[in-house]
């Protein structure tokens, strides 16, 4: 099973929780960010010892906010990369509309070859307006004409990504992108195609791309990307689980095996006992949703009829822990509980959260090293063994 540990690369927040700074009137400087970033060296240097496979970050703009303070998941990754000796690193997600697909093409392949092929590629197409439109872009909801547009805009930039990548020369023409525009003139000669230099350390690239919606998974499987599920609830997990399986079978006539190709990315808070357990997790569930709300977090969370929730709607921790989208309690607790995961699933790609407002830097290692020594024992076979390093 690969391993991955994933941040949204937050600021210390001692005040997390419901009676703490509204999420809208939070402002924190240089400082605070800066500490983001050696902590992020940290976790990263922890996660190599301990054997996870890989990290993931976030990608996010103009957040004085403080949840999620790194703006350019690539040029990080390959910091971390050279503070460390074997760790992956990726991005949940690289916010395609945000770039110009050849820039994106182009750092993604340089980042992949300067770390020696330890770049993993993760994309998605965004939700927060005040990211995407200081940036050229927009982003929408349910196919408004803003989300249609971005939709649009996203499958173009994969297009062109994917032939820079993989041709020796490539050219596009779509509604949005001309490459090359049309009458360049180059030393006498007009420019027919393009070339992407470098290309990427290790082709073809596999994409990951989290799967939120019918469209997204028929997508999806009918590129062959690879999908991430997270923050669902446990029947819509499952079922969109099976669901990814018969649409890569319905385009491709690939069967794949129970697990293939499908990432599971699981929040998880561990202690010594359940009630410490919920006590570390209540701050950063609830300032999570306070911010996350808004942006309609809660349409990934259902009724017991299985309908949706409304847009909007912020849920308790106990109506988290129902939901089947934290998991919180003891290493026996959190343990039988992703060992029923695995037999449903057949996870061979799992990421674990760590790392909630109002944790700082020790508890979130901390909840790494409990799970890779108390829990990562139990979802392996004999010919699997986890070695935490000291």
């Amino acid at each position: 099973m690969h391993v991955g540990v994933f941040f949204f690369c937050g600021v210390d927040m001692p005040d997390a929780g419901l009676d703490g700074t509204p999420p809208q009137d939070r402002r924190y400087g240089q400082r605070d960010v800066l500490k983001v970033y050696a902590d992020l060296e940290a976790y990263a240097r922890a996660a190599d010892r301990l054997g996870f496979d890989s990290m993931w970050l976030a990608e996010h703009h103009f957040q004085h906010e403080g949840y999620e303070v790194v703006p350019n998941a690539i040029l990080m990754a390959a910091f971390l990369a050279e503070r460390t000796r074997r760790l992956k690193f990726g991005a949940m997600f690289n916010v395609l509309p945000q770039w110009h697909p050849l820039r994106f093409a182009e750092d993604f392949a340089l980042a992949d070859v300067m770390t020696g092929g330890r770049m993993l590629c993760g994309i998605g197409r965004g939700t927060v307006p005040r990211e995407a439109e200081p940036l050229g872009t927009r982003v929408g909801w349910n196919n408004d004409p803003d989300d249609t547009y971005n939709r649009e805009v996203f499958e173009e930039q994969v297009e062109i990504i994917k032939r820079a990548w993989h041709d020796e020369t490539f050219s596009f023409q779509g509604k949005h992108y001309q490459l090359p525009p049309q009458k360049i003139d180059d030393r006498g000669r007009g420019v027919q195609t393009l070339t992407l230099i470098p290309k990427p350390f290790n082709t073809p690239v596999e994409i990951w791309q989290p799967v939120t919606s019918p469209p997204t998974a028929d997508y999806v499987a009918r590129e062959r990307h690879k999908a991430v599920f997270w923050y669902q609830n446990r029947a819509m997990l499952k079922r969109n689980w099976r669901r990814y399986a018969e649409l890569v079978e319905q385009y491709h006539g690939i069967k794949l095996r129970l697990g293939e190709d499908r990432q599971a990315v699981l929040n998880i808070v561990l202690a010594d006992t359940h009630e410490r357990a919920l006590e570390l997790a209540r701050p950063g569930h609830d300032e999570f949703w306070r911010f996350l709300g808004p942006y309609g977090w809660s349409k990934a969370y259902a009724d017991e009829g299985g309908k949706s929730w409304v847009y909007g709607r912020i849920p308790s921790m106990d109506e988290s822990i129902a939901q089947g989208a934290w998991l919180i309690g003891t290493a026996d607790e959190v343990g039988e509980d992703i060992v029923g995961l695995q037999r449903d699933l057949g996870l061979e790609y799992l990421s674990i959260f760590p790392h909630f407002p109002g944790m700082v830097r020790e508890q979130a290692i901390e909840q790494m090293e409990r799970f890779m020594r108390d829990v990562m024992p139990r979802l392996v076979t004999p010919a699997e063994p986890v070695a935490v390093r000291a």
